[in-house]
């Protein structure tokens, strides 16, 4: 038992680093361009977000959360809030951008960057935003599945 938990604590770290090449091959070349990118930590929220709750809903019996009911329960109620503030979040981006316009994000940039810029921003904004909104209305139904089918005895 002690064996599989360390094997879990590994490959739970291991995703984790995936994780974060990830937020870091997406965000780069943002930060690189816009070292001052105000919608950096909604980004990383999305990313992150995202990437986590989509490995829980297909690999949730390779994580610490497969023998964990109460665990599972609190997330099934976090996930509800959560959802509410990513989309909160994704309101208030596309706010800015119909107030501001691009100018308003990528406006010290050169011309000739601006719009292959913002496309790329608004294009992984909204796909990270809404993958994270649907991986929150999601995971409380596999999470709902799981303790039951533990419940009853059956394997998850």
């Amino acid at each position: 038992m002690q064996q599989s938990t360390a094997l879990l604590a590994r490959l739970e770290l291991v995703w984790w680093l995936i994780t974060a090449v990830i937020a870091t091959m997406i965000l780069g070349p943002v930060l690189y361009k816009l070292p001052d990118y105000q919608f950096l930590w909604p980004n990383l929220a999305f990313v992150v977000i995202m990437i986590t709750f989509t490995r829980y809903i297909f690999f949730l019996r390779y994580t610490f959360l497969a023998d964990w009911r109460n665990i599972k329960v609190a997330i099934i109620f976090a996930c509800i809030f959560i959802a509410f503030l990513l989309i909160q979040e994704i309101n208030l981006f596309q706010t800015f951008l119909d107030e501001n316009g691009i100018e308003g994000i990528v406006g010290t940039l050169p011309r000739v960057e601006q719009e292959p810029m913002m496309k790329f921003i608004r294009s992984e904004m909204l796909l990270f935003g809404v993958g994270a909104v649907i991986t929150c209305g999601v995971l409380p139904l596999r999470l709902v599945v799981s303790i039951w089918r533990r419940w009853n005895g059956y394997e998850d």
